[in-house]
């Protein structure tokens, strides 16, 4: 597809979006697993259906412009979702607690490619016009600050001091 515009860029960014969202879903879940902190195991099961949500906004907005929204493959989260593999769970831990502490670490980096996405379909979205857009990606960037705001309560409220005693 031949960039020639804003709106193109913008069609082009939400499939983007899409593919990076659904490559992070399967090392969230992943994450999930290993992280030993309940609090963090089940905002991490919590942080994948914020993503099934906004995939779902994403695939509407996509249909709604007539744009198929599986046809790109996003390069940047597919390097994230690889260091987060191999920093967070293929890693060899001596300690639980510092795993867990790498999990909030990988999310938290997945997370921010996810709201630099969402922040500049969105405003792609109203310089377009695209007000009901704009609006359901406000709402999707929302939820994606709130879940790394979440973590960061997370690892400040313990899981970073549990490593630190665990040395």
């Amino acid at each position: 597809m031949a960039i020639k515009n804003l709106e193109d860029l913008y069609i082009h960014q939400l499939k983007d979006l899409y593919s990076a969202c659904k490559q992070s879903m399967s090392v969230v879940t992943e994450m999930g697993r290993a992280a030993k902190s309940r609090e963090l195991s089940e905002a991490l099961i919590a942080g994948n259906q914020g993503i099934s949500r906004g995939m779902e906004i994403l695939a509407e907005i996509c249909n709604k412009h007539d744009a198929d929204p599986t046809g790109e493959h996003c390069r940047g989260m597919e390097g994230l979702v690889i260091e987060a593999r191999k920093h967070a769970i293929e890693e060899d831990f001596g300690d639980e607690d510092t795993q867990d502490a790498a999990i909030i670490t990988q999310y938290q980096r997945l997370s921010h490619y996810a709201i630099a996405g969402y922040g500049c379909v969105r405003t792609f979205a109203n310089r377009l016009g695209h007000d009901d857009d704009g609006a359901r990606l406000q709402e999707c960037l929302d939820n994606t600050h709130s879940g790394d705001e979440h973590m960061t309560r997370i690892a400040e409220g313990g899981v970073n001091q549990a490593a630190v005693d665990g040395q």
